[in-house]
């Protein structure tokens, strides 16, 4: 009996070409396709600039640097994300403070932001988790008077929409993830979008060690002239390379279909488990539409233990996963949350990811769910 993943990646021939004819080109690190993925990703999101970097972490830890975020500083995160969104604010030396979520979508909400500001807040990572779309201006509407920035962690939200437009337009500063596990992949990879061209340009030179000069400009030596560089702040290794801004091309052409797809299978999976467990899935909140990145199941009350489920489903062939983490009860956070956080630790305990993926068929949705029941 063949086994059926929780998520496989839409990779095929096409990105096996883009990729092989980068490196035939002999720029394999950040170079032309990188821009060019930029811009096509700017475009198909809606803002001015994108900026490539190697990971959706790189891009959280840059956004923060530009929003102004430093040593003794606080930061308002959901802990019902992967521990890279605290993570984040722990390598520009501020604290992380954890809030908790909406039972619905699993985000943040100015109820349960607004408790934690205080004097030292100086911004709030809003998470569209698992492709759910924050409510962000609901939020900004609550902070932005007191001066605190609101950094949208779209990591999962690629294809999302707020308000009838991409998830990230709308913000000042947000950060997508290119991982195997998103969408849209370029094996790893990360971009960060924002409307400030003064911003998009000092992220560029901190992505490449603060370099005031890029290495692509510097080897294309206009008129033969030799370029040469300043380091004019502490900067980062955080670059694309161009064999994955090359995949990443590919991918982006393919985003609406990945995101049609995603939905439909989706709406499929609710109708098969039907009225009572259908309606524990994760769904579309009243501002925009999800991408469905991960679609997460509330076990019923009265279930068994989720590990008991998780392995009942392995021994009929499904892979699914524990549903999203909660960071305040990881080791680095333990102890960390300064308010209960009941809702974040019900989804965090109470929830599985179903295998949901591009190339999942009918008849593989229907063993997942006769599975599902008979492990419940």
């Amino acid at each position: 009996m063949s086994t059926i993943p929780v998520m496989i990646p839409w990779l095929g021939e096409e990105e096996a070409r883009a990729a092989a004819d980068a490196v035939r080109s002999g720029w394999v690190a950040q170079g032309p396709r990188v821009a060019e993925f930029e811009r096509a990703f700017a475009e198909a999101v809606g803002v001015p600039h994108a900026v490539a970097v190697s990971s959706c972490t790189t891009a959280l830890h840059l956004a923060l640097i530009g929003a102004g975020v430093g040593p003794g500083d606080e930061v308002v995160v959901p802990s019902f994300s992967f521990i890279a969104t605290a993570n984040a604010v722990t390598y520009v030396g501020a604290t992380p403070v954890f809030a908790d979520v909406d039972p619905a979508g699993g985000n943040l909400t100015p109820e349960t932001v607004a408790p934690l500001l205080t004097d030292r807040t100086r911004a709030v990572i809003a998470v569209d988790q698992g492709g759910v779309p924050v409510d962000l201006d609901a939020i900004e509407e609550l902070v932005r008077p007191r001066g605190i920035a609101v950094v949208e962690d779209a990591a999962c939200a690629a294809g999302s929409v707020y308000r009838g437009r991409p998830a990230g337009a709308g913000a000042d500063i947000a950060a997508f993830s290119f991982h195997p596990r998103k969408l849209l992949t370029t094996g790893e990879g990360g971009m960060v979008t924002c409307r400030d061209g003064e911003l998009a340009a000092r992220l560029r030179r901190l992505r490449e060690h603060g370099m005031s000069v890029s290495a692509a400009e510097r080897h294309s030596g206009a008129g033969g002239a030799a370029v040469l560089e300043t380091y004019d702040e502490i900067g980062f290794n955080h670059r694309m390379t161009d064999v994955q801004a090359a995949i990443g091309l590919v991918q982006l052409g393919k985003l609406p279909a990945m995101v049609a797809r995603r939905r439909e299978l989706a709406s499929a999976y609710r109708e098969l488990l039907g009225p009572e467990l259908g309606g524990r899935l994760v769904g579309d909140p009243a501002h925009g539409t999800s991408n469905f990145q991960s679609l997460w199941l509330l076990l019923p009350e009265g279930a068994p233990e989720r590990g008991q489920v998780l392995a009942s489903l392995a021994a009929e062939g499904v892979s699914a996963r524990r549903g999203i983490m909660a960071a305040h009860l990881e080791a680095p956070y333990k102890g960390a949350a300064r308010v209960p956080l009941p809702v974040t630790e019900l989804l965090t305990s109470r929830t599985l990811i179903l295998p949901l993926y591009h190339s999942l068929t009918g008849e593989q949705q229907e063993r997942v769910v006769r599975a599902l029941k008979r492990a419940l």
